[in-house]
């Protein structure tokens, strides 16, 4: 199912897609929820498209209304089990209602160029790395973002490494991925990448 509500945005074809991934919780700290609206700004006034996962609650709802207040066509999937848990955002230019996690996922990576991790909490995790074992794969090959702010990620990243040096991950697979502070300087590179990547997967067999 999905709604579609009227927005300038639409008559202009979006110059990138960006999908991200990030918690339907708000965080403990303003620099989460500032980080969020920084990130659905950035999208709008560069005259982007995001892509996610389709709620109103937490840092998801923060980017969403920050990037249709910038001006940035937003396509959100949502699985009917969690329109109710998320709050599904009506707002968005498109609203797809799923049956389930796994076609939510595939609707994001096809209508994406790239993708962008910001904080969150499992199911930030879980959706970023399948993304990122897609590419791996083989079954995509677009630029994948793990937004650090202030360090949040830090023990994931440490955790990684470990697995490199135990010999359970290699280098090449850590480089599939970009890592910043900054989320302008990080979207920017992915915006930048995903222009010579081949934006045709194979996300079709998955």
């Amino acid at each position: 199912m999905m709604a579609e509500a009227g927005n300038a945005a639409e008559a202009v074809s979006p110059a990138f897609s960006l999908c991200v991934y990030c918690g339907s919780r708000p965080g403990n700290t303003a620099e989460f929820a500032a980080t969020a609206q920084a990130v659905g700004n950035w999208i709008g006034l560069h005259g982007g498209q995001l892509v996610y996962g389709g709620g109103h609650n937490g840092l998801m709802g923060i980017m969403a209304d920050a990037a249709l207040a910038a001006g940035a066509r937003v396509i959100g999937v949502i699985p009917k089990a969690l329109v109710e848990k998320e709050w599904a955002h009506t707002g968005c230019t498109e609203l797809h209602i799923v049956e389930n996690m796994h076609e939510r996922k595939r609707i994001m990576a096809e209508r994406a160029d790239a993708f962008l991790a910001l904080p969150g909490g499992i199911g930030t995790l879980e959706e970023f790395f399948e993304v990122w074992t897609w590419r791996q794969l083989g079954y995509h090959n677009k630029p994948i973002g793990l937004l650090n702010m202030g360090g949040f990620y830090d023990s994931l990243l440490t955790f990684l490494n470990s697995a490199v040096k135990t010999g359970f991950m290699n280098e090449w697979q850590m480089d599939l991925m970009r890592t910043g502070e900054d989320a302008a300087s990080l979207i920017e590179a992915l915006v930048q990448a995903a222009g010579t990547a081949s934006l045709t997967g194979r996300l079709d067999q998955i």
